[in-house]
């Protein structure tokens, strides 16, 4: 039967192992919700509370705006939880080729994970055989272009801004696995040791068609979606939900003079956006907040674009994990080399194009 209509969890209870409370989650969301409500029910009433007003009107407008981008993003956290691990190594096609590399990036804008979550994946990925291009597009396509986020910054800053943000950061993963496959073909870098592990005549037109026949559609197929996506979007939620308390905390303490002028389109700006984006250790959807004020409130898009892909490049974390996946240092300290360059000019050239 399919897993799309195997619903049922089959281990024992004491099998099962127990679930640790994700304080961050819970924390959030209750600051967010009390905010929320205090602003719709007491609004006349906070509004005597400097801070206080402020935060809860910020929190009110931007959970507004992202409620319904948040909501198809968690539907299709449901439909990408059904697909296969066969059939998303099947779908990156064949190492060291462009097709490669293309099917990487694609599938790494699908694929809903935060920054972190993908790390593992990414790196099961490399241990599987993706040769190194395709590993770096998939990785540096991933931690903000998935899907719910993409529906999310739609929400927050309209579709131009959002299909240009996600335009150019599959341009530098894609540029960047060419630049990935060329250094190990000159053996600057070290080539994957690991080969494909998919089962024998497995391919991925076989593999769709027969995941596909397992289907079969009931009225439940739309709520049992529903209900896996919000239980697999638990870890994006919390960043999320992070990110627009962060996002509220700036307009509440910071005026939108300072902003402008601190993370204005300016070398300056762009130069404290990458300090800021490199040193804030916070998860790809809770960038994505903060993003959209850096674009909106401070008229910088090219600072915002910055401030999503940062944290991609220069992230300590992701280096890590890179090299205990492919045990290079040198591959992991490539990663901002190969990345930061691209993304400084194309953020300045974003930023010129917004003062013309």
């Amino acid at each position: 039967m399919s897993e799309c209509c195997d619903l049922k969890d089959k281990s024992s209870p004491m099998q099962r192992p127990k679930k640790k409370q994700d304080w961050l989650l819970w924390s959030t969301a209750i600051i967010l919700l009390l905010a929320y409500l205090g602003q719709w029910l007491a609004g006349d009433w906070f509004a005597s509370i400097n801070y206080l007003s402020t935060f809860s009107a910020s929190i009110f407008e931007l959970i507004n705006r992202m409620a319904w981008g948040l909501a198809l993003g968690i539907l299709f956290v449901g439909i990408l939880d059904k697909i296969p691990r066969d059939l998303l190594s099947a779908a990156l096609g064949k190492g060291g080729t462009a097709s490669g590399i293309f099917r990487a990036t694609l599938a790494g804008v699908l694929l809903d994970l935060c920054s972190h979550g993908i790390l593992i994946i990414a790196g099961k990925l490399y241990k599987k055989g993706a040769s190194l291009g395709q590993t770096m597009a998939f990785l540096i396509a991933s931690p903000w272009n998935s899907i719910s986020l993409t529906f999310v910054l739609w929400a927050l800053i309209g579709i131009k801004w959002t299909l240009v943000i996600l335009a150019l950061s599959m341009a530098i993963a894609i540029f960047s696995g060419f630049i990935f496959e060329g250094l190990v073909k000159k053996g600057v870098l070290p080539k994957n040791p690991n080969t494909i592990n998919l089962p024998e005549g497995y391919t991925f037109r076989a593999g769709f068609k027969a995941e596909t026949k397992k289907i079969k559609f009931t009225a439940k197929i739309p709520f049992i979606l529903l209900w896996d996506g919000l239980r697999g979007s638990r870890m994006i939620l919390r960043w999320i939900f992070f990110g627009v308390i962060m996002a509220a905390l700036i307009r509440t303490f910071i005026s939108p003079e300072s902003f402008q002028t601190f993370f204005g389109p300016t070398l300056g700006g762009l130069g404290l956006t990458i300090i800021v984006a490199t040193i804030l250790e916070v998860c790809s959807e809770g960038s994505a907040p903060i993003a959209a004020d850096i674009l909106t409130r401070a008229k910088s898009p090219g600072n915002a674009f910055a401030f999503l892909m940062t944290g991609v490049s220069t992230d300590y974390t992701e280096m890590l994990v890179l090299k205990e996946s492919t045990k290079s240092w040198k591959i992991a300290l490539f990663l901002p080399l190969v990345t930061l360059p691209q993304i400084l000019i194309l953020a300045w050239v974003l930023n010129q194009v917004s003062l013309a």
